[in-house]
């Protein structure tokens, strides 16, 4: 029977239930009409498709538990979010188009358009004095000179531009230093902040691929959050995945643990890539940069910036309108110039345009700490995520002071005993009465029992299973 159908039938025999749906193999079986085999790996999808978990009886019977039935709640909230990232990537496409094509054009263009009318009024009020009119066009040669600079330095066809760094000799391009950037992506980080580096949607399979053939192709869900950081709660409906992709099926030692087997990864034809993927508490989280530039490409962007906010609110206050910067620039009498007024084009449009991308990076730097914060607590939940996959095999299992510490280590700051109890629970650790009198101590039995299950899956798994046969027929020959 194809996946899809057997999937679909024990769906429908199993939604007629009422409360919790628990159930076994054998009850998929009986409920369906399936084979066994067809109930097992359909019930693997569901509960891969559903989220839904594993449980193991004393006895060692496996019970496929769907806590939320045959729904997907979490849908209209993954939407949601989907639907915002969109309408906020598409906002931040468009704000870093804006930013790109307006802020880093307008930002230089005002900045020299000001330091030539700067130029142009000096020139023009010394020229009144002297009796001769060649303001105007004096101004006109400064601001013709410096657009000639530009169009012959950033043209893209221009032989002269400053990113054609071009090695004849050896016909290929030179490359950029690590930090050196063009000038409009410099403006980008400075307003906008750094982007984001890209994930890698497949990197946690790779980290979990390369862990189950370093283990022999036997693994267990503490060897998967181990690489990947993954909550407890997204690793059981994963590993149901990965066996219907990887041909892999689940064994239960007899103390209740529970292994995966993947024996069809371990062929190799002698590449040596068993190596264990590292563990994700070493990969290092931190909030992102203020802007990924270097102090002194701050230092002019905002310099430029603030020349502009500057300049613009004179020429505001001097009611500097284009007429009558035309008129002064042409020698017309005081009584003939046209009279001061609201300056748009060259005073209020640059006022608010400088003052608010001022705003963008304060808004970051008041917002920084609270990133600072939300990027400790992930490494402190990682360190605490090591601290007891490393001590869950010992009998005396981990004291809480421990895992407090190593959180505080890692965070940088001391852990909320709610939260770090959430997450102690969410691994699956108990209180250990026994030892009350040495401290607060906590079992994870589960990951014990796993461990043992795992290892023993490991000791007996036979080398054979590596091996490639004798090739008997190749293309070549």
């Amino acid at each position: 029977m194809k996946p899809e159908a057997a999937q679909d039938a024990v769906r429908k025999a199993l939604e007629s239930r009422s409360g919790d749906i628990v159930v076994t193999i054998a009850d998929a079986a009986a409920g369906s009409g399936l084979a066994l085999r067809d109930a097992e790996a359909a019930l693997h999808a569901l509960v891969s498709e559903y989220r839904g978990h594993l449980r193991v009886t004393e006895d060692g019977d496996i019970l496929f538990r769907f806590p939320t039935r045959f729904t997907k709640p979490w849908e209209t909230r993954d939407r949601l979010r989907r639907a915002l990232d969109a309408v906020t990537g598409t906002l931040a496409g468009v704000a870093r188009f804006v930013v790109r094509a307006w802020v880093a054009i307008v930002l230089v263009g005002y900045a020299v358009f000001f330091v030539a009318l700067m130029i142009g009024l000096a020139l023009s009020r010394s020229s009144d004095d002297r009796g001769e009119g060649r303001g105007f066009g004096v101004i006109g040669f400064v601001l013709r000179l410096v657009a000639e600079a530009l169009f012959w330095t950033y043209h893209p066809f221009s032989p002269f531009r400053a990113d054609a760094d071009y090695d004849r000799a050896h016909a290929r391009p030179k490359r950029r230093k690590k930090d050196e950037a063009p000038f409009y992506e410099r403006v980008d980080r400075f307003f906008f902040g750094p982007k984001p580096a890209p994930i890698d949607p497949l990197a946690n399979q790779r980290a979990i691929l390369a862990e189950i053939r370093a283990g022999k192709g036997r693994i267990g869900l503490a060897d998967v959050m181990r690489v990947t950081g993954l909550p407890r709660a997204e690793v059981d409906p994963l590993m149901s995945k990965l066996m219907l992709d990887y041909q892999g099926s689940v064994e239960v030692s007899e103390e209740g643990g529970i292994a995966y087997r993947f024996p069809e990864l371990r062929k190799t034809a002698g590449i040596d890539d068993t190596r264990r993927a590292p563990p994700v508490w070493q990969r290092h989280v931190e909030a992102p940069k203020l802007t990924g530039n270097q102090p002194a490409s701050d230092l002019m962007i905002g310099g430029i910036n603030a020349f502009n906010l500057i300049a613009a609110g004179w020429v505001t206050l001097q009611g500097l309108t284009v007429e009558r910067i035309i008129g002064i620039f042409s020698q017309l009498p005081p009584e003939k110039l046209p009279p001061p007024g609201l300056p748009i084009v060259l005073g209020v449009v640059p006022l608010v345009f400088s003052a608010a991308l001022f705003l963008l990076p304060l808004g970051r730097l008041a917002l920084r700490s609270r990133r600072e914060k939300k990027a400790g607590k992930e490494r402190g939940r990682r360190a605490v995520l090591a601290a007891v996959l490393e001590g869950a095999k010992s009998p005396e299992g981990v004291d809480e002071k421990t895992i407090a510490h190593r959180y505080s280590m890692a965070a940088g700051f001391e852990p909320d005993p709610k939260e770090l109890n959430k997450e102690i629970v969410a691994l699956g650790g108990d209180v250990d009465l026994e030892q009350a009198e040495h401290g607060v101590r906590y079992r994870f039995q589960d990951l014990e029992l796993e461990a043992r299950a795992v290892d023993a899956e490991r000791e007996a798994a036979a080398e054979d299973e590596a091996k490639v046969g004798k090739v008997v027929f190749s293309s070549e020959d």
